[in-house]
């Protein structure tokens, strides 16, 4: 597995290895010594543990996000696109921290195989870019509906350069999402 840093240094892209021969192929998806061993080396500390696998399908265009959920019940969460592609975004809302408010966001997709991983702290949300584009998520917590929050994925203050798509499709939830600055 290879680390990738991005523009939030605690938010990672992760490239699995592939073998391939003229089977197909084979790629471990999650390690999690492996993956705690890398999180090390690159000066960011050991996540929980992940308690809950998700996984969503989603028709081009549809938008979910961007979701987080409060203390003491935040997740940590590790994504990837099995099948499709979709354009990730994570926004920083740890008051304390450099990168505060600013955003990072890739393309996940069946071509380049990344992973996402996004600490606690950070609301999350992604844009379908292909139909039938099929989304993994293992998370460090559970689902906490009272402590689940919404932030409007085109709130001003952030400024997220989201793919232009034909319509973007979300559910009533993520539309009457607030801004940042009323959550």
């Amino acid at each position: 597995m290879k680390i990738i840093r991005t523009e939030i240094p605690d938010v990672l892209l992760i490239e699995p290895v592939f073998f391939g021969d003229e089977r197909g192929w084979f790629m471990e998806s999650f390690n999690e010594k492996l993956f705690h061993e890398k999180l090390e080396s690159v000066g960011l500390p050991r996540p929980k543990s992940f308690v809950q696998d998700n996984h969503s399908c989603s028709h081009k265009g549809v938008l979910r996000g961007l979701h987080y959920q409060e203390k003491p019940y935040a997740q940590g969460k590790l994504v990837r696109v099995i099948k499709g592609a979709a354009y990730d975004v994570v926004v920083d809302l740890r008051e304390e921290s450099s990168t505060y408010l600013k955003w990072v966001g890739v393309e996940l997709n069946t071509i380049n195989n990344y992973m996402l991983w996004v600490p606690e702290g950070f609301a999350h949300g992604f844009l379908a870019l292909e139909d039938d584009t099929h989304f993994l998520y293992k998370v460090t917590d559970y689902y906490n509906q009272i402590a689940e929050r919404s932030i409007a994925w085109n709130d001003p203050l952030l400024a997220i350069k989201w793919p232009i798509v034909e319509r973007y499709i979300l559910n009533s939830k993520d539309a009457e999402a607030s801004f940042v600055g009323l959550v």
